[in-house]
């Protein structure tokens, strides 16, 4: 075999790959030729491998001796560096005479212009320091905001490939980010894990393109009220075991806009209550018996 394909998460990986299963042990044995860069992808969708083909050369890089030749250029070197060498202590030799008070003299001279220096250093860096916090841009208005907000969700759609369109609404300053379109639940994710990490993208670009970000809330095609009522549904089933038990019943973990629906729907069933248990991320809903 004198040359091999191979793709990996990276260049050098797949070359390592490849001089495996050709056998070499050197890479000065191959010529590699990269027909794709690994491209990353986005939460995990899109990305795409490095692919190299390796060629087998069959020869070594030589390197050149370090050997003497006889009456070669070495000796010469060597014979200079010794000379240099020489010279170079005849001169410090010479500049160590010399009476004490000048040496003296010239170590506070040094000591002085070296601590001027730092001290002009110092000055520099307080002039260039971070502007005051009254000095820093404002934060823009929350419609600027929506706009950007709009604009990046729109850009992730065209990236993906998915058809859909994007709304934005301001609520009790609230903004709200309506995505529509059936192939857009590409982005929902198990219990809407992708979606959550497409507001936290989205509320960072923001926060950087408008030096803040308000309060946001983001349904993808509907899925926020369909698992609002899915819980709902849920909860309700959940207390109706409890109160038949009259012992309680923890959640799985929730994030607080979940939890809320819980309680909500907890608060609206006699004879259970609820609260929560645990750190974020990992707080839960715990719904216990409350009769008599």
């Amino acid at each position: 075999m004198d040359w091999v394909e191979v793709a990996f998460k990276d260049v050098d990986g797949a070359v390592a790959v490849a001089m495996t299963e050709l056998d070499v042990s050197s890479r000065e044995e191959v010529e590699v030729t990269v027909l794709q860069e690994p491209k990353p992808g986005f939460l995990g969708v899109g990305g795409k491998e490095a692919i190299v083909r390796v060629t087998k050369t069959g020869k070594k890089r030589r390197r050149r001796s370090r050997g003497r030749g006889k009456g070669g250029q070495n000796a010469n070197q060597n014979k200079q560096q010794k000379q240099q060498r020489s010279n170079g202590g005849q001169k410090n030799s010479q500049k160590g005479k010399g009476s004490g008070k000048q040496g003296q003299g010239s170590g506070q001279s040094k000591n002085r212009s070296g601590k001027q220096q730092q001290e002009k250093k110092v000055t520099e860096s307080q002039e260039t320091a971070a502007p005051a916090a009254d000095e820093r841009p404002e934060q823009a208005p929350i419609e600027e905001q929506a706009k950007v907000a709009a604009d990046f969700v729109s850009g992730l759609l065209d990236a993906f490939g998915l058809e859909g369109s994007v709304g934005t609404r301001v609520e009790e300053e609230i903004l709200y980010i309506d995505v529509t379109g059936e192939q857009t639940e590409a982005l929902i994710g198990p219990k809407g894990s992708v979606m959550q990490s497409v507001l936290e993208l989205t509320r960072t670009v923001v926060q950087r393109k408008t030096f803040g970000a308000p309060r946001m809330r983001i349904d993808i095609n509907g899925y926020t009220e369909r698992r609002r009522e899915a819980l709902r549904i849920y909860t309700g089933k959940l207390a109706e075991g409890v109160i038949a038990d009259q012992d309680e019943v923890m959640l799985e973990p929730m994030n607080a806009a979940e939890r809320k629906v819980v309680h909500d729907a907890v608060a609206e069933i006699d004879g259970v209550r609820s609260y929560s248990e645990g750190e974020e991320p990992r707080r839960a809903v715990v719904i216990a018996y409350d009769g008599d």
